[in-house]
C-alpha cells in the first residue's frame, strides 16, 4: 500500500483580509487608538513580512489566524504593540524595547528632522543625546549622519540593558560606535570634556507633569521615571537647559520635546538663559506644541 500525506487544499485556508477585520473590531472594542494600523501590523509580524505586502496573501492556513488572534489579544490588553513586536521604529532605525525602558515615539521623528536638518552642512557634527532610553534617537542621528561623532547619556539601569543591546546591534551591524555616558542629566560638573565643543544637543525627557492622566500602554508599561517630569514636568528640561548652555559650541543647536501643555513654559525657560538665542517653538501635526529649539549665542 502507498501512502501519500495530504498538503492543506485551498478550502481549508483563510481569508487573511477576514482575520485583520475581527481583529481591528477587537482593537477597537479595546480602545486602541490605532486599531486597523496595529491589525496589520500584527498581521505581518505573523507572516515575517511587511504590512504594504499583506495584499499579496489573500489566504493563510488556520495556524497563523490562531497565532494572529493570540498576539491581537495581548494588544487588547493595552500591551504597547512595540513590546509584542519587539522593536520600536524612529527614522532610519528599529531598536529592541520591552518591559524597563520607554517606548519611542513617532513624534519624535519631527525633532529628528530638525536635527538633521541643523547639521546639514556641519562636517563631522558632534550629537549628544541626552535621556537616551532605548538609544533610538543617538541611533537615528549616527544611522543618518555617518560621519558624526555621537554621545549618548542615560542614568536608568534598567533602561541601559536596553541601550547597550541596542548600541552594540549597531556596531555589530558595521555602524560608527556611539559613546555611551552612565549619568544623570542633574548632575553637576557631567561631560566637563565636551565642554563648548557639541554641535548639536539633543532630548526626549521626562516632560508629563506628575500627575496627569495617561493611556494604559503608558501608564502599565513605560517607566515612570522615563515619562514624568515632575510637579509642572520641567524638572528635567530645566536640567538640560542648563547643561546644554555649556556643552554647546557657538552656533551650535539645541531640541528638547516637552508636553503639549509647555508651549509657552518651556521657551520662556530657553529664553532666560543668556546663551541662547532664536529660540523656537514646534507643533506636532496635530498642531499641538511639541518640541522647542534654540541657538548658541556669544555671551553679551
Amino acid at each position: 500500500m502507498t501512502e501519500t500525506t495530504a498538503s492543506p487544499t485551498t478550502g481549508s485556508r483563510l481569508p487573511l483580509r477576514v482575520a485583520i477585520a475581527e481583529a481591528e473590531r477587537t482593537l477597537a472594542a479595546a480602545g486602541v487608538a490605532s486599531p486597523r494600523v496595529d491589525a496589520e501590523l500584527l498581521a505581518a509580524h505573523v507572516l515575517g513580512s511587511s504590512r504594504s505586502t499583506l495584499l499579496m496573501t489573500p489566504l493563510v492556513d488556520p495556524p497563523v489566524v490562531e497565532r494572529l488572534q493570540t498576539l491581537v489579544a495581548r494588544r487588547a490588553t493595552r500591551e504597547p504593540l512595540q513590546h509584542i513586536l519587539g522593536t520600536a521604529v524612529l527614522g532610519p532605525v528599529e531598536v529592541a524595547v520591552g518591559p524597563g525602558v520607554f517606548t519611542p515615539r513617532p513624534e519624535t521623528e519631527l525633532l529628528l528632522e530638525w536635527g538633521l536638518a541643523a547639521i546639514r552642512d556641519v562636517s563631522r557634527p558632534r550629537v549628544l543625546d541626552l535621556c537616551t532610553g532605548s538609544g533610538a534617537l543617538a541611533l537615528a542621528f549616527a544611522v543618518s549622519r555617518p560621519d558624526a561623532e555621537v554621545h549618548a547619556l542615560e542614568a536608568d539601569p534598567s533602561a541601559l540593558s536596553w541601550t547597550r543591546r541596542n548600541l552594540d546591534a549597531h556596531v555589530a551591524a558595521g555602524g560608527r560606535p556611539v559613546t555611551l555616558h552612565v549619568a544623570d542629566v542633574r548632575w553637576t560638573d557631567l561631560l566637563i570634556e565636551l565642554e563648548g565643543a557639541v554641535d548639536l544637543v539633543v532630548c526626549n525627557p521626562p516632560y508629563v507633569p506628575d500627575g496627569t492622566p495617561v493611556p494604559p500602554e503608558v501608564e502599565r508599561w513605560d517607566p515612570p521615571g522615563a515619562v514624568f517630569g515632575g510637579p509642572d514636568g520641567t524638572q528635567i528640561i530645566q536640567a538640560v537647559v542648563r547643561g546644554a548652555s555649556g556643552w554647546l559650541r557657538h552656533g551650535g543647536h539645541l531640541a528638547i520635546e516637552h508636553d503639549d501643555t509647555h508651549g509657552e513654559t518651556v521657551p520662556a525657560l530657553l529664553r532666560r538663559r543668556r546663551t541662547l538665542g532664536e529660540v523656537t517653538e514646534h507643533d506636532d501635526l496635530t498642531g499641538r506644541p511639541r518640541f522647542v529649539t534654540a541657538r548658541r549665542v556669544p555671551c553679551p
